[in-house]
């Protein structure tokens, strides 16, 4: 039901209840029906959840591969130590699948704890204190300041109540409520001001109130509810890389079956055309692909850290380079989560105030001329009267406690060096939302003042004077601050009147008969601020192409203003009642026009990141609120806040902002697009070089009719490719990942979402890499081991095995010569420093040395089938460095030279 729309009599009838309460009986009935006051997980079973994580294809044709390669162990293959790096690598991403799947329920578990342990009920005619779990439908709870709301609750009683809800709305300053009822079917949380929602609380006055909803069905219910829903689902990195895995184990695994085929059909044994297929299989399978990517997503996530970004989900260290729009929260995101005093009026002038938050040190100016309200008394009695009509405190260290509006007018002050010690306060009429007004007496240095600040509308009917800029009183024209108050509204500032009166050095008490005939000191407007930092980052994200979208709980004319202060398109707004009234279909269109959505409830930023999703962007979403949840669920990479958000939103979040600052986004988004650089690299590193050793085994076979020596063993053994794909990756491709961030990568628009990993290029590199690779190695162990056949016969079985060792060395500098031209996927080897990679350095020389062993240690070499060979076979060796690298620089000068000619015609036609 609508609670809202039902007066208070209404709420009770329809629940069969009374201001008395409920009797235990009753209550225990009901909640045999309606159950416990809990919000309800249902958890995967450990063992299951862990189970899920091998049914991928990787996983599934890894573990294959690895019982493959474990048997021909058995047999004598001597493949045990790729068997036992598969399984590693298996059971690695196993458990990082494990971990990342449990975030969901994390998130709800600490929704769950946001509930309220115990409250104060009416039963059987008495105030009772009960576990709020035992709450039901129709029980009246009591409440004051500080308390927490234990269930969904509507008003009937109320006393300057204020709740703070911005857990659940956003909304930066606690939110007055009332009785009355609401009209309207979509009135969003935010809007509706005689109920109270479980998990926020009162932060002043006392309240009666009837519970409506409990457990599952409190908007902190439905809200775990489209958690649970929002299934963890694949970030672009991860769909990409399935898509690509599906493809490429599709391939190697024909080319494996032809190649067993072929071997049959030219005569060879079963046995030998099984070992050619497995071979081939295993020398093209990037085993330690998994493993890479996540050694690449780990080191930018250790390096977003470093600036503040908390990664939780590896896969999101690089989703965040391809976002194209990023959905961010306004309070304490883009704005300072601070209420500021931004603009004073009086004695018909206007003034400025510099400085955030709890900066005491801005300054007043006028036309952009700074005043010292010490030399302006009218604008000193302002800032005075909201100071010391004030029950905020400010320490020495500038921290404040208080109502954040009062705080605001505290810090005002404070900017002009007011003192509390400066008065003695006497008496106070507190404020009320009724009359929407707050008064003091106080004694300043013997003489007595009262002191009002409250509703502009209220105050100056209260005021008979003003004052003139020199502080002399004299009759007040209202319409001057009627305008003037007006003004800050469309500046969606919150504006309050101040007011004050001498009175005799006696007096003794206040009463509200007393606020008459006042002299109307002026008006004092504030608002959240945008942060610095957040008016750069949005700036810096529009170069990069990436759109910044606000989606906020906030009042439509409040986010207005600041998105036009961040330099967000602010012309049109949509707000979380017109988001009731339109279908998903409409607003995929919507969310392409605006870019600010106010007085949004949780279901609709879910909304917003789905429409955007469907539009094809990658999503980022912000947020810190219990309300952000779905939503970062939803979004392809959810950011929460760390210092100011709630457990619920951290749970749901890939990332956490632990300076909860925009600013932190625009860095975190270029590390991902330097994450995603590097992993090019590692993927058109490891892929070509498997598809050299590939292809050595397949064209050994099929040569094998034709050339006698290819008849008698591959080029290389099973070992020695798995020698080589182990330590290329641990060697080579991981140093890869060390290569420093190249410039502008965020003045480049975010990469296509859809693009597949398999495009041309890639395919382009693995021709031009394998071809590069496998020819040498071919030539190699032709030439050197040639003359151990004659007449089809193997005459010197030793000369076979150093032609192979000769062949395993050439294709190691082949690498290299690959491995250097690496570093950039389109920029020259030559036009940066060798030096910039000390890595790669350190793990060529490594290389080296590791594969020296059997020549140092002899009794090794028959672990890898190798021989010494004759000192005069390396300079053919050595000159294997040179045609992989000749290819790839010869490639990326002819795609330069083809971009800068077709630059160069599109300006050409553009002049003309």
């Amino acid at each position: 039901m609508l609670w809202y729309q039902l007066a208070p009599e209404g709420v009770m009838s329809a629940l069969g209840t009374n201001e008395q309460g409920l009797s235990s009986n009753e209550a225990t009935t009901r909640q045999a029906t309606a159950g416990e006051n809990v919000i309800s997980v249902r958890k995967t079973p450990a063992w299951l959840r862990f189970l899920k994580q091998f049914k991928d294809p990787m996983s599934v044709i890894l573990l294959a591969t690895a019982i493959v390669t474990g048997m021909l162990t058995v047999f004598g293959a001597h493949l045990l130590p790729d068997t036992l790096v598969i399984l590693s690598v298996v059971v690695l991403n196993a458990c990082v699948g494990y971990y990342l799947e449990g975030k969901a329920e994390n998130a709800i578990e600490a929704l769950k704890s946001m509930m309220v342990p115990e409250c104060m009920v009416r039963r059987d005619g008495g105030l009772l204190r009960i576990p709020s779990k035992d709450l039901v439908p129709g029980d009246i709870v009591e409440l004051e300041g500080g308390d927490k709301i234990p269930a969904d609750v509507r008003f009937i009683r109320l006393h300057n109540a204020q709740v703070d809800e911005s857990s659940l709305t956003g909304e930066s300053v606690p939110v007055t409520k009332n009785t009355d009822l609401i009209e309207g079917e979509n009135v969003v949380p935010g809007d509706q001001k005689n109920m109270g929602f479980s998990g926020t609380y009162l932060t002043q006055g006392t309240a009666k109130a009837v519970v409506v909803e409990i457990g599952d069905n409190t908007v902190f219910g439905q809200i775990a509810g489209m958690v649970k829903a929002s299934a963890a689902h694949a970030t672009p990195l991860q769909r990409k890389l399935g898509r690509f895995i599906k493809t490429l184990i599709i391939a190697i695994m024909s080319i494996g079956a032809v190649n067993f085929v072929s071997g049959i059909m030219l005569g060879y044994a079963i046995s030998y055309s099984l070992l050619g297929a497995i071979s081939l299989i295993v020398a093209a399978i990037p085993e330690m692909l998994p493993a890479l990517v996540t050694a690449v997503l780990a080191k930018s996530s250790n390096a977003m850290a470093k600036q503040n970004a908390i990664v939780s989900n590896l896969p999101a260290a690089e989703t965040l380079g391809a976002t194209s729009v990023i959905c961010s929260d306004k309070t304490g995101t883009l704005t300072e989560n601070r209420m500021t005093v931004t603009n004073a009026f009086t004695a018909g002038q206007g003034f400025e105030v510099s400085g955030v938050g709890y900066d005491v040190t801005g300054h007043f100016s006028r036309d952009g001329a700074r005043t010292d309200p010490d030399t302006n008394p009218s604008l000193r009695r302002l800032l005075e009267v909201g100071f010391f009509c004030n029950n905020a405190h400010l320490s020495d260290e500038g921290k404040s406690i208080g109502d954040p509006t009062e705080i605001a007018l505290m810090i005002a002050g404070a900017k002009a060096h007011l003192n509390k010690d400066q008065v003695r306060r006497i008496e106070e009429i507190p404020f009320d939302s009724a009359t929407k007004y707050m008064a003091v007496l106080a004694d300043c240095n013997g003489e007595r003042y009262i002191f009002v600040k409250g509703a502009p509308e209220i105050v100056l009917e209260m005021c008979s004077r003003t004052t003139d800029p020199q502080g002399n009183e004299q009759p007040l024209q209202s319409d001057e601050y009627v305008e003037a108050a007006k003004g800050f509204a469309r500046q969606a500032l919150r504006t309050l009147g101040f007011a004050f009166k001498r009175v005799a050095p006696d007096h003794a008490d206040l009463l509200h008969q007393d606020l008459h005939d006042l002299s109307f000191a002026g008006l004092q407007g504030m608002i959240d601020p945008p942060k610095d930092s957040a008016i750069q980052a949005v700036a810096n994200c529009k170069s990069a192409g990436i759109r910044t979208v606000m989606v906020t709980g906030d009042h439509p004319l409040t986010a207005q203003a600041v998105a036009k202060q961040l330099g967000i398109p602010a012309h049109r707004v949509l707000s979380g009642t017109e988001l009731n009234e339109i279908d998903q279909r409409a607003l995929q269109q919507e969310v392409e026009e605006v870019s600010v959505f106010a007085r949004v409830a949780p279901e609709h930023k879910q909304q917003i990141a789905e429409a955007l999703q469907a539009n094809g962007h990658v999503v980022a979403m912000t947020g810190d609120g219990v309300n952000d949840a779905p939503a970062l669920k939803q979004a392809d990479i959810g950011v929460a806040m760390g210092r100011e958000g709630t457990e619920v939103a951290r749970q749901a979040a890939d990332m956490v902002l632990a300076d909860d600052n925009f600013a932190t986004i625009v860095t975190a988004v270029e590390e991902g697009r330097h994450a995603w650089r590097n992993l090019q690299k590692a993927i058109l590193y490891t892929l070509p070089t498997n598809a050299a050793q590939a292809l050595l085994i397949m064209g050994a076979i099929l040569m094998a009719a034709f050339v006698p020596i290819f008849g008698e063993r591959f080029v290389l053994e099973p070992i020695q490719i798995l020698w080589i794909n182990l330590l290329d990756s641990l060697l080579l491709t991981l140093p890869l990942m060390m290569e420093p961030k190249e410039r502008g990568l965020l003045s480049q628009p975010p990469r296509d979402a859809k693009a597949n990993i398999i495009d041309l290029l890639f395919i382009q590199r693995v021709i031009l890499i394998g071809t590069a690779i496998s020819i040498p190695g071919f030539l190699v162990y032709h030439y050197f081991g040639s003359p151990a056949i004659v007449d089809g016969q193997v005459v010197d079985p030793l000369l076979l095995t150093q032609a192979q060792t000769a062949a395993f060395w050439a294709i190691l500098f082949a690498h290299f010569g690959y491995v250097f031209s690496a570093r950039s996927i389109h920029r020259s080897v030559f036009t940066f420093s060798p030096f910039s990679n000390r890595w790669l350095l350190a793990g060529v020389v490594a290389s080296i040395s590791i594969r020296l062993i059997p020549t140092f240690v002899p009794a090794t070499s028959s672990w890898f089938k190798t021989e010494d060979f004759p000192i005069e076979w390396w300079p053919l060796i050595l000159a294997c460095f040179l045609p992989s690298l000749i290819a790839i620089e010869g490639d990326k000068y002819l795609r330069q030279k083809r971009s800068y000619n077709t630059a160069a015609i599109a300006s050409a036609e553009q002049k003309a």
